[in-house]
């Protein structure tokens, strides 16, 4: 039980603990992060520390950046075409 409190402590100063299943869409997310921020006027910490940030932007932008995803899935099924 220590460890896993101990591994806790030790990501949340490091910031997230997520983990990208496909490491090489690192930039693109970071890209689409500051574009979304921009539109919706949400200044992002240069220094990469969301702490003090308002929660109510943390989620708006997580909001927004998981609706535009949605999307990009969605698109690109439907673009699909199933064969049995």
């Amino acid at each position: 039980m220590m460890n896993m409190q101990a591994q806790t402590q030790s990501q949340s100063r490091s910031g997230s603990s997520n983990q990208l299943l496909v490491p090489q869409a690192n930039a693109a997310l970071q890209q689409m992060k500051f574009e979304v921020a921009q539109e919706l006027g949400i200044q992002i910490p240069q220094d990469g520390y969301y702490g003090f940030m308002a929660t109510r932007d943390t989620g708006t932008l997580g909001g927004n950046i998981t609706r535009r995803l949605v999307q990009m899935a969605e698109q690109q099924l439907s673009g699909n075409q199933f064969s049995r």
